[in-house]
């Protein structure tokens, strides 16, 4: 009796700091706050637009063209599309635009090996902005990104990635999920004078400070968790631009979004290891960039905090009223947290039947913590396209 008391004790501590932390960041993120944009005449400084392709023949397309009609000087911005087993129609598709076409081939693919090798042949540019292939960007959004300030401490900005598709209800839930992202770890964190965090496209880079870094790293999966956590223990800062738009397509099936929540638990796991090193001189130093995401490493997952919280409070309420109170207490400020987090313009019948979902998204997420040996040593492949 008295080992089960104590790990109430412990499970309570643990989930209310995991809850108390989104609360406070939900809460800061409905400030609007400015970013600082470049003053006086706006040079347009010269840019690259990095995209990865693997597999991505359905959708390439589409990202390319957007990426072609940028209101922005043309002779300031080059496309540059990494294709990785793509097929030869679409790469001679692609190579009748007026893009940089690089065709590569690795025996194990990830995106900063392909990163790396079209930067180690380009130079001459200012800003890198990496797109994935599945992406879509609005006109105006390279003088978006343009506007804004890049210098010895704020080295790159992630912009606001907001869903090109809610066509089933786990894909509504999964835009619903990258606006609570948006919210607490971006919008929120800036508010609170800590940098956004990245998400693995959208993301606008000092070139030069993008090649140097990115090229130590040899990450397989997760390779924006990687360079933010090498970004901050180096001192530099990442911004968040809430009004740059770039639609991402969103997981519609339970399978696809298993692949993906794996590829993203073990990547977690992976870099908490790598850099926990790295955390007492952070500390000392006070490096709050870095602590703040060593502790997302170390969070637990919101899916699985929700649904935790919740089987928690249902079983000690069978047990204990008295215990069971402060988990519902505890749950409510859970949901309370999300619910602030989300856009007014999701909030429709189509989110109320996305959630009858959460429960098997749930169980699914849970299985996959079964499932992490091995996964962060080959590149896991989320298809894209409306029939995937």
């Amino acid at each position: 009796m008295i080992i089960l008391k104590a790990l109430e004790i412990l499970f309570f501590i643990c989930f209310s700091i995991n809850i108390l932390y989104l609360f406070v960041f939900s809460l800061a993120s409905l400030r609007k706050k400015k970013t600082t944009k470049t003053e006086g005449n706006i040079e347009f400084r010269r840019i690259a637009i990095l995209i990865p392709a693997y597999k991505e023949d359905k959708v390439i397309m589409e990202c390319v063209e957007s990426c072609l009609l940028q209101d922005y000087p043309k002779g300031q911005y080059d496309i540059v599309v990494i294709s990785d087993q793509m097929s030869d129609e679409t790469n001679e598709e692609l190579s009748a635009l007026p893009i940089i076409l690089e065709i590569v081939h690795f025996e194990n693919s990830t995106k900063a090996k392909a990163l790396n090798l079209a930067m180690s042949h380009l130079s001459g540019y200012d800003i890198a902005l990496i797109l994935d292939a599945d992406n879509i960007i609005c006109p105006d959004y390279l003088r978006q990104i343009n506007e804004n300030t890049f210098n010895e401490y704020v080295v790159a900005y992630q912009t606001h990635r907001i869903a090109k598709n809610k066509n089933t209800s786990l894909a509504y839930l999964d835009a619903v999920s990258e606006e609570i992202n948006n919210s607490i770890f971006r919008q929120g964190h800036t508010n609170l004078g800590l940098s956004a965090a990245l998400i693995g496209s959208g993301m606008a880079f000092d070139y030069e400070v993008l090649k140097k870094e990115l090229a130590e790293i040899n990450a397989v999966g997760g390779f924006d968790r990687a360079l933010e956590l090498t970004l901050f223990k180096i001192g530099k800062r990442i911004g968040y631009l809430p009004d740059a738009y770039v639609l991402d397509e969103k997981i519609q099936n339970q399978k696809d979004f298993a692949r993906q929540r794996r590829r993203w638990l073990s990547a977690q796991t992976h870099y908490l290891v790598q850099f926990l090193g790295d955390l007492p001189h952070a500390i000392m130093n006070r490096n709050w960039d870095f602590c703040d995401k060593m502790f997302q490493q170390m969070s637990i997952p919101r899916l699985l905090l929700l649904g935790g919280t919740f089987i928690i409070a249902l079983l000690i309420s069978f047990f204990s009223l008295g215990l069971a109170v402060k988990w519902w207490s505890l749950l409510f400020i859970l949901l309370l947290a999300l619910a602030i987090a989300i856009p007014r313009k999701l909030y429709t019948s189509q989110l109320l039947v996305a959630v009858i979902k959460l429960p098997e998204t749930f169980f699914n997420m849970f299985l996959n913590l079964f499932k992490l040996k091995g996964a962060n040593k080959k590149f896991i492949h989320t298809a894209h396209g409306s029939n995937n």
